[in-house]
């Protein structure tokens, strides 16, 4: 039987209860398989772990991941903690170190969930977009000097290389020619950003020659918010900067009728350390606890985790589960619309495995 490690990580707010659920999903799955197993370690790290030790993880909190082979990952984020102390003392410092560059975000309009872009002419979005997740605008090199004073000073330098921009590119043109469409959309803003983005540009058409059969096209960021809102039916597969794509994934998975159902994949295409997996709503802390924390984005996101693991048929199974739930309106979490809760959410898909006939 093939066996995977598996470091499951709630984080802060709802990110626990979603973990939670789709743990429950990932144990019916190897059941119904039979083929793989998977050993579960829990970590506590998150806000309630800075607030006991002065620090979101160990310091050697990545090289502990390192033997893992995934990472399921809830949430980070607490209202009594500044963002900028969460984020880059768990989740970043998480990816930068385990070299996750590609963020993976699939979006589509699940059955049964009503889109905003329902009376847009022409296809549904059927999107993935691939964020740099390793340099960029979220580099961390800047600093402040003159704190307080009429002088003060603070940057935040975006800092691209080649290296980075090259690898991106690859991975992206690489999944947009493994689609049907075989068409990628380049995101940039080279128009203002004379230097970095110049060079994202070029990269681009350097790389582009090398993937024969994929067309491709360049759109300026400002412009794609319109495109993606407009023309939904003329993009397919993205690949934008750390930032830029940090925004457009987020509005796509508004787009596609809630952040509660959104996935993300933080990969490491060489595989010489773990990848993470996780939602992409945050912690929510305004409805921690109350039962009714959309599990979908967690499910669809256990589903990628276990593609990359190699169990596509598994993966393929958990998602059909996934979308005959959501095609009943009655199983919608209060972000859908709905008065499902978490837990019935949760058993609704868990029976749906179950009973799969493939």
């Amino acid at each position: 039987m093939r066996r995977y490690r598996i470091a499951a990580m709630g984080g802060d707010g709802i990110g626990p209860e979603v973990i939670s659920a789709g743990l429950e999903a990932l144990k019916v799955c190897a059941e119904r398989d039979g083929g793989f197993a998977l050993d579960v370690t829990d970590f506590d790290w998150g806000s309630d772990y800075y607030r006991k030790h002065g620090v979101m993880m160990p310091a050697d909190g990545a090289d502990q991941l390192r033997g893992y082979d995934a990472i399921l990952f809830g949430a980070v984020g607490a209202p009594d903690i500044p963002d900028h102390v969460t984020l880059w003392g768990l989740r970043l410092a998480i990816c930068q170190p385990l070299d996750q560059y590609a963020n993976v975000r699939p979006t589509r309009v699940l059955p049964g969930i009503t889109s905003p872009l329902r009376n847009v002419s022409g296809p549904e979005l059927d999107w993935v977009i691939v964020r740099e997740n390793s340099e960029g605008e979220y580099s961390g090199v800047g600093g402040r000097a003159h704190k307080g004073l009429p002088i003060e000073v603070a940057q935040d330098v975006s800092v691209m290389t080649r290296a980075g921009v090259q690898r991106i590119m690859r991975y992206a043109f690489k999944l947009a020619q493994s689609r049907p469409r075989k068409f990628l959309t380049v995101v940039t803003k080279s128009n203002a950003q004379r230097h970095a983005m110049v060079m994202w540009d070029e990269i681009a058409a350097e790389v582009a020659r090398e993937f024969p059969d994929v067309t491709w096209d360049k759109m300026l960021v400002d412009a794609m918010t319109m495109r993606m809102v407009i023309k939904p039916g003329s993009l397919d597969t993205i690949v934008a900067s750390n930032l830029h794509a940090d925004i457009l994934s987020d509005l796509a998975a508004a787009l596609a009728g809630s952040l509660g159902i959104a996935p993300t994949a933080n990969i490491n295409p060489e595989r010489d350390a773990p990848s993470m997996f996780e939602p992409i709503h945050g912690s929510a802390f305004d409805i921690t606890g109350k039962g009714i924390a959309n599990p979908v984005a967690t499910f669809w996101t256990a589903a990628m985790m276990l593609d990359h693991l190699g169990e596509p048929a598994a993966a393929q199974r958990l998602m059909k589960a996934v979308e005959r739930v959501t095609a009943d309106p009655r199983l919608h979490t209060p972000d859908l619309g709905g008065q499902a809760t978490t837990r019935q959410v949760t058993d609704a898909v868990c029976e749906a495995l179950r009973q799969a006939n493939d």
